[in-house]
C-alpha cells in the first residue's frame, strides 16, 4: 500500500528558530520539538530530563484520601482483599501490581480476572459473589468498574467495601462505591487524565504508602509493570506517563522482576535495551494472548512468580498460548481475505462487515485492524457466541466508529468504545439491517479521498546529516508512543547500493546512500511488493519515508532505516 505523504506543521512555527538558538540544536531537532508542542527552553528541559519530582501528587485525584486510608487500614488489620482485574495487558499488570504490593505486608490477597468468553468485561454480580466466597471484606477493582453502577450497589448490599480504580470514561452515573478513582470522572481535578489503569493503581499505592508513613520510593519497584501497561494500552506518552514510562523502562532493563526476566530470556529480548516498541510488539502480545484466548490468569501468575522455576514455566505457557493465538490469527486473516475477494462489490463499499460463526472472538479485533491497514476501510469483524453476534470494529481517520454505532443503536444489544475501536453485540436477525445501516452512515461521512491512506511526515532530511550527534539527540526523544511517536522522515533521490532482496516473510532489504553518505541498512517489513518499483528506478534514485532505529543482532548494534513507504521521483 502506498501513502499520501503529508508534512506535519507545528502550531507555533516561530518556536523552531527560538529553540534552535536556546538549545543549540539543528533546525530538524527544533522542528521535531515544536511539532510535539515543546516551544520553550523550560518545556524542552522537562521533556529531555523527566524527573520524579514532576510526578503529580496522588491526593489531587478525587476520592484518593478515602481510598488510601481504607487500603492502609486493610493492610494494618490484615484483611482479606480481592483484586478484581481485566483480561488485557493493562488489567493483568494492574492486578499484579496491587497483589505484589499487598503481599509485601504479609497479606494473602486473591484476585479475579473475568474469563473473556464466560464472564465478559468488567465487574459482574458473579464476580462479587466470588469475592464473598473468599471471605474478602474489601474489593479493589483495577482497569474496570467506572460503569458498574448496579454491581457497586450489590457489593454494598452484601457488606463489601468496593474501591474502583479505572481510567475509562464514566457514564451518566458514578457507581456508589466506597471510593471511585478515575482521572476522567466528572469533577475530578487531577492534572492529567491520560493514565493507564495500572497508572491509577500505582497512584493509589503511592498514596497508601504515604498513609502508612513509609518512604515514597517504595512504590518505584512496580514501575516496570506500569511501563508495560502504558506501552501496551496505547495511552499518550506525555506528561506524567512520560516520566512513569522513562523510569519504568529503567527498572525493566536494570532490575526486572523474575517473571519478566524469564519471558525476555525465552523470546531472546536483550535485557538492558528493551524499548517501548519491544514491549508493544514482543512482551505485550504474549501477556495479552492469555486473555485473548480465554483465561488471563496465566499472565498474572507470570508477573507474581517468586521462583525461577515457576517464572520459566509460566513464560513457556504464555509462549505456547501466543503461538496458538498467532495460528488462529493467521487462519482468520486468510479466511477474511477470501471473503473479501469473493465480494465483487467491495470497491463500492465504504465499510467492510464480515461475519463467520466459527471465528475466535479473541483475535477478530487484531484481524480487523490489519484489514483496515491493508484496505483503508472501516472494518467490522463478527463471530457468534451463545446465539449472539459479537465482534470488534476498527476505523480510519475521519470516521468515528463509536458515533456510527450510536446511529445503529436500536439494532444492537450492547456496544462501546471510542473513535477508532469499538465492540458490539446483536441478535443474528439484525445483521442484514445493521450492514445496510452502517454502510449508509459511512457513505455519507466518507469520500474517495478518505480511502487514500495518509502518512504524516515530521521532517525531510538528508542521510548525510544523520551522524552520531544527531542520533544521540534523537534518542533522547524516547520513550516513543502516542503524542510522541517515533519521527517519520523523508529523504529523496537515494541511491541503491547492490541488489535489493526479499528476506523472511516478504520483507524488503537493501542498502541506501545519499549525497556521499555511508550506506544505511534499510528494511521494509511486508514491503516485497515494492521490489518492481525499485527495479524501475533506472538508477535515478528513489524517495523514501522511514523511521530511524537501532537494530540489535548477534550482540551487535547498528543504525537502521525502517521503511514505511517508497516512491519514485516525479521526473522518472
Amino acid at each position: 500500500m502506498s501513502f499520501r505523504w503529508i508534512m506535519a506543521q507545528p502550531e507555533d512555527a516561530h518556536a523552531i528558530s527560538t529553540l534552535q538558538q536556546q538549545l543549540n540544536v539543528t533546525p530538524v531537532i527544533a522542528r521535531l520539538l515544536a511539532l510535539r508542542g515543546i516551544t520553550t527552553f523550560d518545556k524542552a528541559k522537562t521533556f529531555f530530563r523527566p524527573e520524579q519530582a514532576q510526578i503529580h501528587d496522588p491526593f489531587l485525584m478525587q476520592d484518593m484520601e478515602t481510598a488510601a486510608c481504607r487500603l492502609a487500614a486493610a493492610i494494618r488489620s490484615h484483611e482479606k482483599v480481592l483484586i478484581y482485574g481485566d483480561y488485557d495487558v493493562d488489567g493483568t499488570t494492574s492486578t499484579a501490581i496491587v497483589y505484589l504490593f499487598l503481599k509485601q505486608f504479609g497479606l494473602e490477597p486473591c484476585y479475579f480476572i473475568p474469563h473473556r468468553f464466560k464472564d465478559g468485561y468488567g465487574i459482574s454480580v458473579d464476580g462479587i459473589e466470588k469475592a464473598i466466597e473468599t471471605g474478602a471484606t474489601l474489593v479493589l477493582s483495577v482497569d474496570c468498574g467506572i460503569t458498574a453502577v448496579e454491581e457497586a450497589d450489590y457489593a454494598r448490599e452484601k457488606g463489601l467495601d468496593l474501591i474502583i480504580c479505572d481510567h475509562h470514561n464514566a457514564g451518566d452515573v458514578i457507581p456508589d462505591a466506597f471510593a471511585v478513582l478515575d482521572p476522567k470522572r466528572p469533577g475530578c481535578n487531577y492534572p492529567f487524565d491520560g493514565l493507564s489503569g495500572a497508572g491509577v493503581a500505582f497512584k493509589l499505592i503511592q498514596a497508601t504508602i504515604n498513609k502508612l508513613g513509609l518512604p515514597d520510593e517504595m512504590a518505584d519497584q512496580y514501575l516496570d509493570l506500569v511501563a508495560i501497561s502504558i506501552a501496551s494500552d496505547i495511552v499518550p506518552i506525555v506528561d506524567e506517563n512520560r516520566i512513569l514510562m522513562h523510569k519504568g523502562l529503567k527498572v525493566l532493563n536494570q532490575s526486572p522482576r523474575i517473571g519478566m526476566r524469564a519471558l525476555a530470556k525465552l523470546i531472546k529480548l536483550e535485557l538492558g535495551s528493551i524499548s517501548t516498541s519491544q514491549i508493544v510488539f514482543s512482551l505485550g502480545p504474549r501477556i495479552n494472548a492469555a486473555g485473548r484466548m480465554g483465561d488471563a490468569s496465566a499472565a498474572v501468575e507470570l508477573m507474581i512468580a517468586d521462583t525461577e522455576e515457576e517464572a520459566f514455566r509460566r513464560a513457556q505457557q504464555l509462549e505456547q498460548i501466543n503461538k496458538k493465538r498467532r495460528l488462529t490469527d493467521a487462519d482468520t486473516m486468510k479466511h477474511a481475505l477470501s471473503l473479501m475477494e469473493d465480494d465483487d462489490k467491495l470497491d463500492d463499499r465504504s465499510v467492510v462487515v464480515l461475519h463467520d460463526k466459527s471465528w475466535h472472538l479473541g483475535v477478530i479485533g487484531i484481524v480487523a485492524s490489519r484489514l483496515v491497514d491493508r484496505f483503508c476501510r472501516p472494518t467490522v469483524m463478527l463471530s457468534t457466541v451463545d446465539g449472539h453476534v459479537k465482534g470488534s470494529a476498527r476505523s480510519i481517520k475521519g470516521f468515528n466508529i463509536y458515533n456510527a454505532l450510536k446511529q445503529c443503536e436500536d439494532l444492537l444489544l450492547q456496544f462501546g468504545g471510542h473513535e477508532f475501536a469499538a465492540g458490539l453485540t446483536m441478535t443474528e436477525d439484525k445483521l442484514p439491517e445493521f450492514k445496510e445501516r452502517l454502510e449508509s452512515v459511512a457513505s455519507c461521512d466518507l469520500c474517495d479521498e478518505s480511502f487514500e491512506p495518509e502518512l504524516l511526515v515530521d521532517a525531510e532530511i538528508d542521510l548525510s546529516d544523520v551522524d552520531l550527534k544527531f542520533w544521540k539527540v534523537l534518542n533522547q526523544f524516547e520513550p516513543f508512543g502516542p503524542h510522541n511517536m517515533r519521527p517519520v522522515f523523508v529523504s529523496r533521490g537515494l541511491k541503491i547500493a547492490g541488489n535489493p532482496t526479499v528476506v523472511g516473510n516478504g520483507h524488503l532489504k537493501m542498502k541506501l546512500s545519499q549525497n556521499g553518505s555511508a550506506p544505511f541498512e534499510a528494511i521494509g517489513f511486508n514491503m516485497h511488493e515494492h521490489l518492481p518499483l525499485i527495479r524501475n528506478s533506472n538508477g535515478k534514485g528513489i524517495n523514501i519515508a522511514y523511521v530511524l532505529e537501532e537494530n540489535f543482532w548477534n550482540n551487535r548494534r547498528s543504525l537502521q532505516i525502517r521503511l514505511k513507504d517508497i516512491s519514485l521521483p516525479k521526473n522518472n
